[in-house]
């Protein structure tokens, strides 16, 4: 680095006058975030040319100020996108790496360009600036996500699935059903993401270091310039308040947590104790060394980086817990969590929307093993109490059915209606339709029950939803 540069470097950090020696290199190292943050370049050069054009409408600057700002800020924006700017870890972050590239691009123009906000204020802005673009294109993946599995549910509405309680066969169920079981969670999760977004979406520029700024500034006006609904109103509680990227963690650790739940039902639905379903050989591996392996390797990743996220948040939360007001260097430490969060749901939620679309799916199986569970015992149960029985005589009555069944190996159905009899005389001829699976399935046409008709109802209403 040049004798010149190191000189414009300096005069770029504003605090160094005061200090009789430079920063050592090591320290350097550890307090700059410019590796990680230049990322937030973007919202940067946006809040500030909103910055600028209220300073220049205040008359706090020049319009020729302005204008030079505009041009610097032009063809910094066009030296990033081509890979040409040159980041310097001597300016720290991405704050004054552009600052600096600024000044010497227009001279005094680019120093006026911080008058009425600290670093403080504007980091705060940039992340806010940043996570609700990112929000909106995680919103976006997730209605494609949901997408997909109210189609893959639409076209498995008639297919039987045993319904597991404690793992064990409970009661048959659509597999569109228990499909849309998780596009209701990720509608949740859409539901929490805009509401992070309208509590993320405030300005806290204008705050400055922590007590606000003596110029007259309009914040309201570089709110509406910026698209943000409003403008933080305590200038400490604007600095450091991270409480919008705590609920973003958050809020995402719940989306990976419905994501990992479904992936450990794609690995056991896929294996071959099961076999319901395969997935498309893009999302899979094979094995170095059993030549017959096919590894559901896609849902298994999700699965662990479910933790990754998780334990991001609780980084956020521990970091956050003992700062007093205002800003802190602390608070540096929440961009690469934050990143890394967001990079991860993304990505997560971009592959599994396409791996839903390739879910092979094989009814015979899941009828089978439906059937090994004694999956209608309930509904013998209800068709008793239908004859007048309270339903705890019922259920008494249907245990000692199941136990026969199994010592005789067969199903409630194959039990002959003598048999049956013997455990009630209530029971008639027309108890062989309640023992179906069939029966079963469609017999639950309340309002969210698995019936076929239901299923589709149901799909109408997320389709219609997710138009």
């Amino acid at each position: 680095m040049s004798s010149s540069s190191n000189q414009l470097d300096k005069k770029s950090q504003a605090w160094s006058a005061l200090f009789s020696e430079p920063m050592s290199e090591l320290v350097q190292r550890y307090t700059a975030s410019v590796d990680f943050d230049r990322r937030l370049w973007k919202a940067d050069i946006a809040g500030s040319l909103a910055h600028a054009e209220m300073l220049a409408a205040q008359g706090v600057i020049a319009a020729g100020d302005l204008a030079d700002i505009r041009r610097g800020m032009a063809q910094i924006t066009a030296e990033i996108e081509a890979g040409s700017f040159e980041w310097k870890l001597a300016l720290e972050d991405v704050h004054l790496n552009i600052e600096a590239r600024l000044t010497q691009l227009v001279g005094d123009a680019g120093k006026r360009l911080h008058t009425g906000r600290s670093r403080n204020d504007q980091v705060a802005t940039d992340v806010r600036l940043w996570l609700r673009d990112e929000i909106d294109g995680l919103s976006t993946l997730l209605a494609e996500l949901q997408r997909a599995l109210v189609e893959l549910a639409d076209k498995n509405a008639e297919v039987i699935l045993p319904g597991f309680t404690h793992l064990q066969v409970a009661q048959p169920v659509s597999f569109g059903h228990h499909l849309l079981a998780y596009v209701e969670m990720f509608a949740r999760d859409a539901e929490r993401l805009a509401d992070v977004r309208r509590r993320t979406n405030h300005l806290p520029l204008g705050s400055a270091a922590l007590a606000g700024t003596s110029y007259p500034l309009d914040r309201e006006r570089v709110a509406k310039t910026l698209g943000m609904e409003g403008v933080c109103q305590n200038s400490l509680d604007a600095v450091s308040d991270r409480d919008f990227a705590i609920e973003f963690t958050a809020a995402a650790s719940l989306c990976m947590i419905h994501v990992s739940r479904f992936s450990e039902e794609l690995v056991l639905w896929m294996s071959q104790n099961f076999g319901f379903i395969d997935l498309a050989d893009r999302f899979c591996t094979g094995s170095s060394i059993m030549p017959q392996k096919k590894n559901p390797d896609v849902p298994e990743l999700a699965r662990g980086k479910t933790g990754r996220v998780v334990g991001h948040l609780m980084g956020l939360l521990t970091l956050m817990k003992g700062q007093p007001l205002a800003y802190n260097k602390d608070n540096q430490e929440d961009k690469e969590p934050l990143f890394d969060t967001v990079d991860t749901l993304r990505d997560t939620l971009r592959i599994f929307a396409e791996l839903v679309g390739g879910i092979v799916v094989k009814p015979e199986a899941m009828e089978r093993a439906a059937r090994r569970g004694y999956a209608t015992a309930t509904d013998l149960a209800d068709y008793l109490v239908k004859k007048g029985l309270p339903f705890r005589d019922a259920h008494e009555a249907v245990a000692h059915a199941v136990k026969v069944a199994i010592q005789q190996g067969v199903d409630l159905a194959e039990l002959p209606l003598a048999t049956l009899q013997t455990f009630h005389p209530a029971i008639g001829a027309d108890v062989a339709e309640v023992l179906t699976l069939r029966g079963s399935l469609d017999a639950r046409k309340v309002l969210g029950g698995t019936a076929p008709q239901q299923v589709r109802a149901q799909v109408a209403r997320h389709r219609a939803r997710l138009a």
